[in-house]
């Protein structure tokens, strides 16, 4: 993994961070703006914050060993959550439009297709040439790639495609802009008159009709925002990008459920479009975390607007081939998410997503963040007492899920009956299973150092190595 810190003041500052550079949204006579002012209000003291849920989950669970009563007020829980699992479960996914014919094209939105790229010379000019030979009509659309400040030859290699692509616009950042890709990417709004903006990694492999199949979702004027369903495009290399693949699957059945049920949808970065009104409202991307694209999730659904998922065609991008890179990565993914929940929690409680949106929001942050790290104290408790884990139905509930979410997920990809060949679904199973442990280490590991560390904010790109890929369907 190669690290690109950059200052900013410290996660443990009781002041407001933002405080000095966001424009004041505070005009009495304005619902609207006196909503937006509250969105960066909570980003100071997430240490503290995090130390806080850290000692609630440790204490709510030991309390429940050591009451009679504790493991029935876990299987309530579980049964609360069973029910909305049960909806998940049972809700049939939105159907996807109808891609754009070519009698439709000449009236389609714009849009800019966006990268921000730091040392990228492996990949860059795959994308640019991917990006720039889209089957959508020249004058709907440009490309943008950011140079953040890259110390190999990927300026050099954008200034020559800039002389040769008329379209490609390339922007050079000065070592120090600060922001990280969140800086990268609010530099250029301004400058971008198009009503999307689609971002992606520089590894990505985008097939040329994506924007046909994507763009008519904005039809929909609540629609904020699209999420494209991701894929390994090295899956077959080890067992790490095989359960990656998987992970993706997994992902992508949670989306389109979720959805289904008026839950909300999420950004996962790579392939991401937003429109820019709802963008700016909700005062652009945030430089205060290191997960743009869920920081952007939880305010685009605050704001009341909906991300919709595209589930063909995928966005291709490499997936990393050792342990350690993957620690890496999905420790900074961990942080991240737990960073938006206490950033934004009083405004989520508060209900201003709507109800629905609100307790789906809930139950996965009780499945996805809690119930891992919950995991620790309940096994100490469990050598100490010689008691049965008072978590177990809550862990056996969330184990079947993922369990019908991969048959499910590999069904709709597949186009075929995940079932039809037995042998190969419970192989998968079993390695999508080991797999999936390391988060029972990633989530709780995390949730600690946030609370114990300090430290400032840095953004960490994954290595991209420029194998051999093909675009997945």
């Amino acid at each position: 993994m190669a690290e690109h810190p950059w200052q900013t003041p410290d996660s443990n500052d009781d002041s407001d961070p933002l405080a000095a550079i966001l424009p004041d949204w505070s005009d009495p006579d304005s619902d609207e703006e006196d909503f937006r002012s509250d969105f960066f209000r909570g980003n100071a003291g997430r240490r503290k914050k995090a130390a806080v849920t850290l000692m609630m989950i440790w204490g709510s669970v030991i309390a429940l060993h050591l009451v009679s009563w504790g493991i029935w007020l876990v299987v309530a829980l579980t049964g609360i959550i069973g029910v909305n699992i049960l909806r998940l479960t049972l809700a049939k996914p939105q159907a996807q439009p109808q891609p754009l014919t070519d009698d439709h094209l000449a009236t389609a939105s714009s849009v800019a297709l966006v990268v921000a790229a730091k040392n990228e010379e492996a990949v860059v000019e795959r994308l640019v040439r991917q990006l720039c030979a889209v089957d959508y009509p020249q004058t709907h659309y440009d490309v943008w790639i950011i140079d953040d400040a890259s110390t190999d030859r990927t300026p050099e290699i954008l200034d020559r495609l800039a002389q040769e692509i008329p379209q490609l616009q390339v922007v050079h950042r000065p070592p120090n802009a600060g922001g990280g890709k969140s800086g990268a990417l609010n530099q250029i709004i301004p400058q971008i008159d198009r009503d999307v903006i689609a971002v992606f990694d520089a590894d990505a492999l985008v097939g040329r009709d994506l924007l046909r199949h994507v763009m008519p979702m904005f039809a929909d004027e609540q629609m904020g925002a699209v999420q494209v369903r991701k894929a390994i495009a090295n899956a077959s290399e080890n067992f790490w990008t095989k359960g990656q693949d998987l992970e993706m699957c997994l992902d992508s059945y949670f989306q389109q459920q979720r959805i289904a049920i008026g839950g909300i949808g999420e950004l996962r970065g790579n392939g991401q479009f937003v429109r820019r009104s709802a963008l700016v409202r909700c005062g652009n991307w945030n430089e205060e975390t290191i997960t743009d694209d869920l920081d952007l999730t939880i305010r685009l659904h605050l704001d009341r607007w909906n991300i919709g998922f595209c589930l063909s065609p995928a966005i291709a991008e490499e997936g990393v081939t050792q342990a350690k890179a993957l620690w890496h990565q999905r420790s900074r993914w961990a942080e991240g998410g737990y960073q938006r929940y206490l950033d934004y929690w009083r405004l989520i409680i508060q209900n201003r997503m709507g109800a629905l949106k609100t307790w789906d929001l809930l139950c996965f942050v009780v499945l996805q963040y809690l119930l891992p790290t919950a995991a620790i104290p309940d096994l100490l408790m469990v050598i100490l007492r010689h008691q049965a884990p008072v978590l177990s139905p809550l862990s056996a509930l969330v184990f079947t899920f993922i369990g019908i979410g991969w048959m499910t997920g590999l069904t709709r990809i597949q186009g075929r009956p995940a079932i039809a060949n037995l042998g190969l679904l419970i192989t998968q199973l079993i390695r999508g299973y080991t797999y999936m442990f390391h988060w029972l280490v990633v989530m709780p590991a995390t949730t600690a150092r946030m609370a114990v560390r300090r430290k400032r904010l840095k953004w960490v790109k994954t290595v991209h190595g420029g194998s051999s890929l093909s675009v997945q369907s």
